[in-house]
């Protein structure tokens, strides 16, 4: 183990828990109320900055007017951690809902969006709007090496005066925390393949700066996104891991331009989606989206990687 590795990790002493009591723990923790309820204004900045972000509106001193619709999934650059850095997971992960250690290594692993069909209802510009935050399960996994893993889900409501507007449930993956004594090695990089092919189809290659913009304006202190030492000292990956978020709102801007010609206050019904193998800074990758001529109203969105890997997939409901 390098000098580099030890200094990437902090380490108390403590009785690790199983995956059962760590399920009940943190079902126990949370069974008498929400996690938390916040309240936030939409601000007008954040919005621009992640459209800046993803190029989707030219560089412009002038913020988006009170009123402008939030479109699909960029909620997710508001109510942001709100804990100082000594309360982040060695990780720099927010440890609001991990469970008991060592069940502390977090991975996004996908989720359900739920849109109200009232335009007027919809997150906009200069509202102030209420986030409630709820556990919803717990569950030990086994991993198919053996190991044992969490998954927990959690439940995210945003609501307006005109009522609720938006239902984010989330998936997370927690796996047992990386020691000095067991880092993940990276495995040597795949070889290259032909990106696959359909109807329509949109292809990506993220830089360092769009994945360091989207860290800040998610406040999301997560090193696999932006530590090049930890990821491939510590966690096993060959390089800074593109976020599933980010991926998410990728799919629904193609979505809304494919489906509905870019119409700025359009959304689905829901998407339902989940994370399959990570995705690298600096390597190409493809989404593809199709609509499902046996089920109306639905959609297919598939990620792949330019090695033969799928990273994402989605069901959009119009």
């Amino acid at each position: 183990m390098s000098s580099l590795s030890r200094r990437l990790f902090s380490t108390t002493a403590r009785r690790p828990a199983s995956a059962a009591e760590a399920c009940s723990e943190i079902l126990a923790r949370f069974d008498k109320g929400p996690v938390s309820i916040r309240k936030e204004l939409i601000d007008a900045n954040q919005l621009q900055l992640l459209s800046i972000t993803l190029n989707r509106t030219p560089t412009s001193l002038t913020p988006p007017p009170e009123g402008t619709p939030v479109p699909p999934g960029y909620h997710l650059v508001y109510f942001t951690p709100n804990i100082i850095e000594s309360e982040l997971g060695l990780d720099g992960t927010d440890r609001t809902v991990n469970p008991l250690s060592p069940y502390t290594r977090r991975m996004w692993a996908g989720g359900e969006l739920q849109w109200t069909q009232d335009r007027n209802a919809l997150l906009r510009v200069g509202q102030e709007v209420r986030e409630t935050t709820k556990l919803l399960s717990a569950e030990p996994k086994k991993l198919k090496s053996g190991g044992e893993m969490l998954v927990i889900g959690v439940e995210k409501t945003f609501e307006n005066e005109k009522g609720v507007a938006l239902i984010d449930k989330r998936s997370w993956v927690f796996q047992k925390e990386l020691t000095p004594e067991n880092p993940v090695k990276a495995p040597p990089k795949p070889e290259e393949k032909p990106l696959p092919t359909g109807t329509h189809t949109r292809d990506f290659f993220q830089t360092d700066v769009t994945l360091f913009r989207f860290s800040a304006l998610t406040f999301n202190g997560h090193k696999i996104h932006y530590s090049p030492e930890w990821c491939r000292e510590v966690e096993g990956h060959r390089n800074a891991v593109v976020h599933g978020p980010l991926n998410l709102i990728n799919i629904l801007d193609f979505w809304r331009d494919t489906a509905k010609s870019g119409d700025t206050e359009a959304v689905p019904k829901s998407i339902a989606y989940r994370a399959m193998s990570p995705l690298y800074v600096g390597e190409p990758y493809r989404i593809l989206l199709e609509k499902e001529k046996s089920k109306d109203g639905e959609w297919r969105a598939d990620i792949w990687d330019s090695f033969g890997k799928q990273s994402m997939k989605g069901t959009i409901l119009e």
